[in-house]
C-alpha cells in the first residue's frame, strides 16, 4: 500500500487512501466518542459558565468557547490531524481551569475543576486515537 502523501511517508505518518481504509476499530470509535463527548461538554460548560452560572465581567469570556467549534468536523470525520492539534489546544483550557480553580471560590471554582477534568478527558481520548491509528498504519505497512 502506498501512502497518499509523499511528505507524510517521509515523516512516518502515512495514511491509507480513502478507498483502501477499512472501518474504524471499536477502540478507535470509542476514543472518538470520548473526544467528541468531552469536547461538547467543555463547549457547553464554557458557554453556561460565562453566560449564566458565574459570569465574569460583561459575559465577554464566553468567546473562549469559539475555538472549541473548530475541531468538531474533523473529529466527526476521524481526521488524525485534528486529534493531534486538539490534544494541544485543550491544555489552554486546562491551564485556565487550574488557575481559576485555585483563585476562585464557590461555584466558579467548582466549574473550573470540571473544566480541568474535561480537558484531561479530551487529551486522553485524543492520545488514544492517535496511538491506535499510528499502530494500525504501522501494522498495515508491514
Amino acid at each position: 500500500m502506498t501512502p497518499t502523501d509523499p511528505k507524510a511517508a517521509s515523516n512516518g505518518t502515512a495514511t491509507l487512501p480513502t478507498a483502501q481504509r477499512s472501518q474504524p476499530s471499536a477502540a478507535e470509535a470509542r476514543s472518538r466518542a470520548m473526544a467528541l463527548s468531552g469536547l461538547l461538554a467543555l463547549l457547553l460548560l464554557c458557554l453556561c459558565w460565562e453566560l449564566w452560572l458565574a459570569p465574569t465581567g460583561h459575559r465577554t469570556l464566553a468567546v473562549k468557547a469559539l475555538p472549541l467549534l473548530l475541531p468538531l468536523s474533523g473529529l466527526w470525520r476521524y481526521r488524525l490531524y485534528t486529534f493531534r492539534w486538539l490534544s494541544l489546544l485543550v491544555w489552554i483550557y486546562f491551564a485556565e481551569g487550574a488557575v481559576r480553580a485555585t483563585s476562585e471560590a464557590g461555584l466558579g471554582g467548582a466549574l473550573a475543576w470540571v473544566e480541568v477534568v474535561l480537558s484531561i478527558w479530551i487529551f486522553i481520548a485524543c492520545a488514544m486515537q492517535v496511538r491506535l491509528r499510528l499502530a494500525a498504519a504501522k501494522a498495515a505497512s508491514l
